[in-house]
């Protein structure tokens, strides 16, 4: 039994099927549910609403990891946490009081998690790790599902998960970005534990259980 955690993005989902997709995921053993959320002004997309996890809460007892690629997080954090987010993550970049955003969702009792663009350095995270449950490495520029894995994130995961192990940190390192059977063994290799996979799962061509399955069977 490995210690993987498969979060499925619902941004390759079909939206018209959601409900069903969602069992799917459970019935294939997916850990998590990851929800992207942008805004178009910190990334170049619009995607989902504290609507759309509310509604996912509904229909499913996974696990709801939300990921705001949003400008001014502090302002939505609460009606995500109140639609049913477990985990929320949220960037570095252009968060000056990131901190204190930290600190707040960890007081509502949902999981803090610090994510990071393909160009922000690991050095970036040295006062902030010990005040998050997990940091996310984007391996792709984030804004749109099904781009190529940036392989220069490697080297940014082995140096975070060497800083999380010199303080001997209970922080996990969850990987966004291009992940499938061919990258998951890299990133899980330099210490990654959280994958997170959209069309690896929502479009592999012989359906979600047999998608979940391969990204398992890659590591082993």
């Amino acid at each position: 039994m490995s210690d993987l955690i498969i979060s499925a993005s619902i941004l390759s989902a079909d939206f018209t099927k959601l409900g069903d997709q969602l069992h799917l995921c459970e019935e294939s053993k997916v850990d998590w549910i990851h929800i992207d959320v942008m805004d178009g002004h910190f990334v170049p997309n619009i995607t989902m609403g504290p609507f759309i996890v509310e509604h996912c809460k509904k229909v499913t007892n996974l696990p709801l990891d939300v990921h705001l690629m949003i400008e001014k997080p502090d302002n939505f954090v609460d009606a995500f946490i109140d639609a049913g987010a477990s985990y929320v993550c949220v960037h570095l970049e252009g968060n000056p009081l990131i901190q204190r955003t930290l600190d707040h969702i960890r007081s509502r009792g949902s999981h803090p998690g610090i994510a990071l663009t393909p160009a922000t350095p690991a050095g970036m995270l040295e006062t902030i790790l010990p005040d998050v449950d997990f940091v996310l490495v984007m391996s792709v520029n984030p804004g749109f599902s099904g781009q190529s894995f940036l392989n220069c994130t490697v080297d940014k995961i082995q140096q975070i998960k060497q800083m999380i192990d010199e303080r001997s940190l209970s922080v996990s390192i969850q990987v966004d970005g291009g992940i499938n059977a061919t990258t998951l063994p890299i990133v899980y290799q330099a210490g990654a534990r959280i994958a997170v996979a959209a069309t690896a799962i929502f479009g592999y061509p012989e359906g979600i259980s047999a998608g979940v399955t391969a990204l398992r069977n890659s590591i082993n």
